[in-house]
């Protein structure tokens, strides 16, 4: 896929065919992002400190299906075939009580949600799973929602989310700095972003899909309060976000993956130095780095991002994927290889799963 126009594989959200009978389904994808978030300002209202920017890939979809209850009672969630408990459940519910709330409605929900990424490995698996399920409740409840009004929503249940709902490459912006709650909310947002002539890849190397020991939201307290790195970092985020854009626009695959190569490591820099530190990288993880780099001398554009997790996903142009997969797995022999490329906005599926 080129990504070198806003076609209909790359617009926002599509709700146009939105059922008013109290059951809807939804499919959005994960993104990974080259400029990352790290940090919250409001973390009830979910509201970053810094803006980030993604790519959504066109794997490891997640399907949702919401449907209303005849009255009020208790939420079921269903998460991969089993009951959804803890910190999954009250998440799901939570959101679901914030649709009730601007739906004016009391209708409980049944909620089936099918992940086919590996929850709680660093894949971004909440960001497809509350944009799919933000596209299917806004659906359910008969809220009508434009692209802007549902990453607010989606944002609310997992902030990479407010990207997922959009393809190709996608901003979160942070909002205003000193603002009421209400102009909080209203300011931080995803959208869509304008792309020259790429035709990029992902490698993503699956070095450990288990669960983390550190939570992202632990972790993202704790850099944020201790390290003292986290300022520099926010400060010079703020310029590779800038530098991104522009590097997006000229179609320079090469500037991207710069870009977002430092990005992650200083970002993972702020973890290594809070108090105690968060040491997310594996051997497996260093492994792979060096593969990248021995890629570039080798002269393949190749370049490493990272989110809170051992993972390396590996930035290059589609012709050169097959050949970084090989180097990769050579890198992390036991490593899970999976090679994405620019993937499609969060949408509804018709009754035929169309």
């Amino acid at each position: 896929m080129r990504v070198d126009d806003q076609s209909s594989a790359h617009r926002a959200p599509d709700r146009s065919s939105a059922p008013a009978t109290g059951h809807a389904t939804a499919v959005a994808h994960p993104n990974i992002a080259l400029v990352k978030y790290w940090g919250k300002r409001d973390e009830r209202l979910v509201v970053p400190r810094t803006d980030s920017l993604s790519m959504t890939l066109d794997v490891f979809p997640t399907t949702t299906r919401v449907h209303l209850a005849a009255a009020a009672g208790p939420d079921t969630v269903m998460l991969d075939g089993a009951p959804a408990a803890g910190q999954a459940r009250r998440r799901v519910v939570a959101f679901l009580e914030l649709v009730r709330e601007r739906a004016g409605s009391a209708r409980a929900a049944v909620v089936t949600s099918e992940n086919t990424v590996p929850t709680g490995a660093g894949l971004a698996s909440s960001a497809s799973g509350f944009a799919a399920l933000a596209v299917a409740a806004a659906t359910a409840y008969g809220l009508d929602l434009d692209a802007t009004a549902l990453s607010r929503l989606a944002r609310r249940g997992s902030g990479s989310a407010s990207r997922s709902l959009f393809a190709g490459f996608a901003q979160w912006h942070a909002g205003p700095r000193a603002a009421s709650d209400a102009e909080a909310d209203l300011g931080s947002y995803a959208e869509q972003v304008p792309v020259g002539a790429l035709d990029p890849a992902l490698v993503i190397a699956v070095v450990n899909a288990g669960p983390k020991a550190v939570s992202s939201r632990a972790a993202m307290r704790r850099t944020v309060e201790t390290s003292p790195l986290y300022e520099p970092w926010t400060r010079s985020s703020a310029d590779d976000l800038v530098d991104m854009r522009a590097a997006l626009v000229r179609g320079d695959l090469e500037a991207v993956g710069e870009i977002a190569e430092r990005n992650a490591l200083g970002m993972h820099a702020t973890m290594l130095a809070a108090r105690p530190a968060v040491r997310y990288l594996a051997p497996a993880t260093l492994s792979v780095l060096d593969a990248v780099l021995h890629l570039r001398q080798g002269g393949v554009a190749a370049y490493a991002t990272m989110d809170a997790g051992p993972n390396v996903k590996v930035l290059c142009r589609r012709a050169d994927a097959e050949r970084v997969a090989d180097a990769v797995r050579n890198a992390a022999p036991d490593a899970a290889v999976h090679t994405a490329g620019p993937g499609p906005a969060a949408r509804l599926l018709d009754g035929d799963g169309r």
